[in-house]
């Protein structure tokens, strides 16, 4: 990796060795203690990439991405919890509204911890969640279908849509209050321990001074559209985790073509944003997942039986890389992929399979 001697990294490291691995496969099977995110914020990763005049360290993007890998092949369920907080972090930093100045420092300190409550926005043009205006503040109604860390964060980064079609963002303290409750927390194939659950929004009030930056719809589709279309670092932490479990002569190739869609995957992330998306970014996304799929299948593979109990790291490895196949995903990625798998088991000539369906 391109920096191994950032402090960051280094910190992310020894969490990951002493703490998040060997407790992994009883977290998968219990619940994130709220002890590994206090361990997380005492090593100064909630202000990964907060400014630095708040508190955060401003860390470069391929810090970031290397303290992720670290984190989610240590421990998916905790990875998936705190990476939710750096979004509102970032919502923050990119506005200049009285929450910023309530909310930033907190945040980037990792005083308090934060969720998002925000991808029903993809299923657009449902609208799950609509904001009305009211005098000094909006009302929010409707379902929020998965809300990760409840119980764990202290507020959560709203969204909904409202008449005029614009995306509202709001602060909102992560509990039960008039207006908003949450269900029990979900059974899941993979990470049930990251403590997701959905959220009843009954006429819930959010004042002005909590509401963050707006924007028409569109024009938030298009950036979020950009951000899905990227390999998440996550996916090459848990392949990475995988390949260790394997012998060199069979990690090694594996470990290769890791490395080699890991670099084109961030050296387009680092690129300037092009008018047009070029189809290279859900191409090398779903390399990413393929490469992740036979890292995590061979890990299995190479423990036998003993892969199919619960204690073992193989088969928490597989549950958790099922897991980031669909995390982050938009119809238009599920299509690239589904398409992808129907591309790689089609005859090498002869009449084309057709279109790859779509879930529901």
């Amino acid at each position: 990796m391109s920096t191994p001697a950032h402090p960051l990294v280094a910190r992310a490291r020894r969490l990951a060795q002493d703490l998040l691995a060997p407790e992994a496969e009883r977290v998968d099977q219990g619940w994130v203690p709220a002890s590994h995110l206090e361990a997380i914020r005492r090593s100064g990763l909630l202000g990964l990439n907060a400014p630095v005049e708040y508190g955060g360290s401003a860390a470069p993007a391929a810090v970031a991405r290397e303290v992720a890998e670290i984190l989610a092949g240590a421990c998916c369920s905790t990875w998936f919890v705190q990476t939710q907080h750096h979004t509102p972090v970032q919502t923050l930093v990119n506005g200049d509204l009285p929450v910023r100045e309530r909310l930033l420092g907190p945040l980037a300190r990792g005083e308090l911890l934060s969720g998002v409550a925000y991808a029903h926005l993809r299923s657009y043009p449902r609208t799950p969640v609509r904001v009305t205006r009211e005098r000094g503040g909006h009302r929010f109604a409707g379902t929020v279908p998965w809300y990760t860390g409840w119980g764990l964060n202290d507020v959560m980064l709203l969204a909904g849509v409202c008449d005029a079609g614009e995306v509202v963002f709001a602060f909102v303290e992560a509990r039960e209050q008039p207006g908003l409750r949450a269900s029990q927390p979900l059974r899941l194939a993979a990470l049930t321990a990251a403590r997701t659950v959905s959220l009843e929004l009954d006429g819930l009030w959010v004042p002005d001074e909590a509401v963050a930056p707006r924007a028409p719809r569109g024009r938030w589709a298009a950036t979020d559209r950009r951000k899905t279309l990227h390999a998440s670092p996550a996916v090459f932490g848990v392949a990475e985790a995988a390949l260790g479990l394997l012998d060199e002569d069979i990690a090694g190739p594996l470990r290769a073509r890791l490395a080699e869609v890991r670099r084109a995957a961030y050296a387009l992330a680092d690129a300037p944003v092009p008018q047009e998306e070029p189809t290279d970014r859900p191409t090398l996304r779903t390399q990413a997942y393929e490469v992740m799929r036979a890292a995590t299948t061979a890990a299995v593979v190479a423990g036998g039986g003993r892969a199919m109990l619960l204690t073992g790291k193989a088969q928490r490895l597989a549950r958790e890389a099922m897991f980031l196949l669909v995390q982050g995903q938009t119809e238009e990625s599920r299509r690239a992929h589904l398409n992808s798998l129907a591309a790689s088991v089609a005859p090498a000539h002869g009449p084309s399979t057709g279109r790859a369906a779509t879930s529901a």
